[in-house]
């Protein structure tokens, strides 16, 4: 005889076995972001297009993840907003059990002068009086599918170069995909250096669009 509570377990137990994967893992985090075709995956996962295919065809085989095609183009995306909270329990379960991943966070991951992140109230305080410049450091097509409204878009591979497209004295608030996420931290280490009041955000778009706070979508505008 069948025994539904096994076989239920089992299916909780493919999950698991799908994200036992550091690159799976990334990918997710990935499209935590918005839609990306295989392509974009791949560079960012820095995988190659076959092997990030392979990856993607094992979440999609779990349903994690959905597709879509525009021409000879497949986009991925999360199969739904419950994939993104499993990946985020993951990480705080992580943060919460393991040492290591505590040291990792504390090492690489804290403020580089030692100083709190800004909450995200906070920063939406200081948004509605136009004291601070947000900047969202991800790549371009992380901005385009979703961004802070009103945050200026420069890449962390561009930010030296483009230095001069911020205010000067003007204080500055720097983003990227999260709480685990290095390119904030990294912005903020050369703003600094360059003599700029910078600060970091302390999660991602994600979390302040479920705080009902203003997200917008598009392209960045050329100077």
């Amino acid at each position: 005889m069948t025994d539904p509570k096994s076989e239920l377990f089992d299916q909780f137990a493919r999950i698991g076995k799908v994200l036992a994967s550091r690159s799976r893992l990334l990918l997710l985090d990935l499209l935590t972001q918005g839609e990306k075709p295989v392509e974009t995956l791949a560079e960012q996962a820095g995988l190659s297009v076959p092997n990030a295919s392979n990856h993607l065809r094992e979440l999609r085989t779990a349903s994690l993840v959905r597709t879509r095609r525009d021409g000879q183009q497949i986009y991925y995306r999360l199969a739904n907003p419950s994939v993104r909270k499993l990946l985020r329990s993951l990480q705080d379960v992580a943060y919460e059990n393991l040492a290591e991943v505590r040291e990792l966070v504390s090492d690489f991951y804290e403020d580089p002068d030692g100083l709190e992140a800004i909450d995200l109230e906070t920063l939406n305080r200081r948004v509605q009086k136009g004291d601070v410049i947000v900047l969202d450091v991800r790549p371009d097509d992380e901005y385009a599918a979703g961004h802070i409204a009103g945050a200026v878009s420069i890449p962390i591979g561009e930010l030296e170069q483009r230095l001069q497209e911020l205010p000067p004295g003007r204080e500055v608030v720097a983003y990227c995909r999260g709480p685990y996420c290095l390119y904030s931290r990294q912005a903020v280490e050369r703003l600094r250096s360059h003599g700029l009041r910078a600060y970091r955000m302390e999660e991602g778009v994600a979390e302040w669009a479920q705080r009902g706070l203003p997200v917008s979508a598009g392209e960045p505008s050329l100077n």
